[in-house]
This record gives structure tokens, sequence and C-alpha cells, in this order.
């Protein structure tokens, strides 16, 4: 792939030119990393005033799924790089456009059209690549949906193909949920595909994301590292809390690496990719993967010596990457508790008192009860003690509704 070889000046003849498709909280700490080596960034969402659009040097919204609209605005910029932060991409146009030679997409094209879609992943990890995954079936209607259950059994584990963050999925016990989970993956689909995905449900001890980084070295070939693991919490599929780094059997750590290294070899490009796993004893199963940063990667900003959105920053731009660990580290998720236009917070300075933690607000300009508004992050000398004090902090923060 194509990096650039110089660091130019942003807003001049010389720059750097970076754009990311999606500019939540994660595309935004991406943002302040390639800012902080003289990138210019153009900050695309499908909604105004995106935490990432505060702090970049251009901002866009449109709809990303919409071929015509992304291919005028890449067009029209010319950026050097693009960087889908988000699943809901028009990811095919991705692809006509690399193909073309007009454009360098990170990863890969390839990699975002895969991995948009939880069938393109699935099919390449079980049977392309022979890894253990649970067991699975797609379904594109309910009597599908009742079939695809009743070959894979109780308790299974209903997805939307197309979603994020967990939106869309539902863990069932009994044929009597199958209506519902099914209206509930297409009440949470980005991408209104009417398809979804049946797992099997993997009787595990813990699941991880492990961080795994494609990046250039010195005599031009492309070096895999990887980050400890991060240990996470999710209710409804959407994390909660993480922590970094979560012990693992040496056989399964080994084996977890040779599973991440696999994927992304196949992915292909540079950057971050959170890789998810499922572990029991010396097992390790394939889930997922997305190829840039990890909202349970997070905890980075506080364990690491660069945070994944350091990594990932650097690693796109052909640089050398460091992915040492700082000290043991927690994040515990703010919500917004409230549905409303107009939110504020109260409780940082209280939040702050607490030994070893730092705060981040994103800045999203409306919230939700269950959107993700903020995180709490903290060090100690373990992960217990870190994690008890990420969720002290956390729940210090009040979110409230200004009119």
């Amino acid at each position: 792939m194509k990096t650039p070889t110089t660091l130019g000046t942003p807003l001049s003849p010389s720059a750097t030119k970076v754009m990311l498709l999606g500019s939540g909280e994660l595309g935004k700490e991406v943002i302040i990393s390639l800012q902080r080596l003289g990138v210019e960034v153009i900050a695309v969402d499908r909604y105004p005033n995106a935490p990432g659009h505060q702090v970049a040097h251009r901002s866009h919204v449109i709809n990303m799924a919409d071929g015509a609209a992304l291919e005028a605005l890449i067009a029209l910029e010319q950026p050097d790089l693009v960087v889908p932060e988000i699943e809901a991409i028009a990811t095919e146009t991705l692809v006509a456009l690399e193909a073309a030679g007009k454009v360098t997409v990170i990863p890969t094209a390839r990699a975002a059209w895969l991995t948009m879609n939880r069938e393109g992943i699935r099919r390449l990890a079980g049977e392309t690549l022979a890894l253990a995954t649970s067991p699975y079936r797609f379904a594109n209607n309910l009597d599908e949906l009742k079939a695809a259950c009743s070959a894979i059994g109780f308790p299974c584990v209903i997805k939307p193909v197309m979603s994020s963050s967990g939106k869309g999925q539902s863990k069932i016990d009994g044929a009597d949920e199958i209506e519902a989970a099914w209206a509930y993956a297409a009440a949470g689909g980005r991408v209104d595909s009417g398809r979804v995905i049946v797992e099997g449900f993997i009787d595990f001890d813990y699941e991880i994301t492990l961080l795994t980084v494609r990046a250039l070295q010195q005599d031009g070939s492309i070096a895999t590292h990887f980050c400890e693991p991060i240990g996470h919490i999710q209710v409804q599929g959407d994390y909660v809390e993480s922590w970094q780094p979560h012990p693992m059997h040496p056989e399964a750590l080994l084996r977890a690496r040779d599973i991440a290294k696999k994927v992304t070899d196949n992915l292909g490009g540079l950057g971050l990719f959170g890789v998810e796993l499922f572990v029991k004893n010396e097992m390790v199963w394939f889930s997922e993967v997305s190829p840039r940063p990890h909202d349970t990667g997070m905890v980075t900003m506080a364990s690491q010596q660069q945070s994944e959105f350091e990594l990932h920053a650097k690693a796109i731009l052909g640089l050398p990457v460091n992915v040492a660990l700082r000290s043991p580290a927690a994040s515990a998720v703010i919500y917004g508790q409230h549905d409303a236009k107009g939110i504020a917070f109260e409780g940082v300075a209280d939040a702050l008192r607490v030994q070893g933690v730092d705060i981040r607000l994103f800045g999203k300009p409306e919230s939700f009860a269950r959107r993700r508004m903020g995180v709490a992050l903290a060090t100690a000398d373990d992960v217990e003690t870190a994690r008890i004090r990420a969720k002290q902090a956390a729940a210090k923060v009040k979110p409230v509704i200004v009119e």
C-alpha cells in the first residue's frame, strides 16, 4: 500500500491529508494523534458537530452509505489516506476507487468491506482460514431464523450482520424469544440488510480484545505487534468496562496471537486491528475483528506508552510503533442517562479526586440514556484496584439536562 514518505504542513500545498469516515469518540482520538504529527485531517460523519468534527481541520456531514456522495467528497478533498472508523460506509465504492488507483484505504478497501458485514468476516475466519469459531447460521427472514436457531440450539446469540457496539444483539434461551430477537435485530442494524447471524453460545471463561498492529519496519517489510490482552465486560453486546492486562494461560495467549496474525495477515494493509476472542482454559475461539481502534481499547490511553489511537495513527503513516505497557489500568463507561439534546456534566472534579483517575468527555451533541458520553480511566499497581477506581470515578460523573 502507499504511505506518505514525508509528512507535510497542514493547510499548505505540502500537507499530508487524511480523511476519517466516522468521527465519534474513537475517531476523535485518532484525529488528535494525527494532528500531533502535523497531518491535515478531514472529519466526516452522518451528523453535525460529532466529536471528531470538533478537532479536525475541516468537517463534512454526509450519508456515508451513499456511494455517490462518498465518491464526490473524496474527489473534492483528494486525501492521501481514507480511514474508515465505522461500519456503515459504502464499502463497495471504496473497493472500486482503490482498484482504480484513486484512493488508499486503511488498512485496505477489502478489509473495510469484509468487516462491515459479520457474514464476510465470519466466513473468512471459519471457512477460508479454518479458525475455531462458534457454530453459526445466517437468516434473511423470521422463518429462516427459526430454522437456524433450531439447527444451532439454545442458548444462542442473534445479531444483525451489519451493526456496531452490540446494537441489535440478543442472547436467547428458547424458541419463544425468537420473534422479539428478530425485531430487535432489525431495529439495531446500521444498514438495513434484513439479514442476521445466529451464533451458538460458547461456554467461555472470559473474552478479550487483542489489539494487533501491522506496521512498517526500517527495511520496508511489515511486522505484526501485539498489545497486552484487554479484558472487558459487555452488557447487551455493548462494552461497559475494560482492563489491561488480562491474565492468560501462556498457551492460550500463543493461540490468540496466532489467530490474530492469521486474520490480520489476510486482511492486509497497515494499522491497528481489534481482534475479539473467546477463551476457556487453553482453548481460543475467534469472534470478530475491527480494522480500526476498538472501544474496549480506550483503556490504553492510561495503560500503554502509546494508546491504540497513537498506534493506529503512526502505523498508517508508515512510522515505528511501541506497544509497551506502562501500567495496569482500567476504563469504565459514563452513560448519558437522559434522552436530551442539551447535556452537561456535574461531579467531574469529584471523579478526578479518585486516585489514579483521568476523565474523557466525548463532546457528543445529543444524549441518550444508554449512549456512551465519556469514559473514566484509572491506573493502579494491579488491575483489580484500577477497575474499582474507574467504576468509582464513572459513578461520580452526573449528566444533567440543559434546557
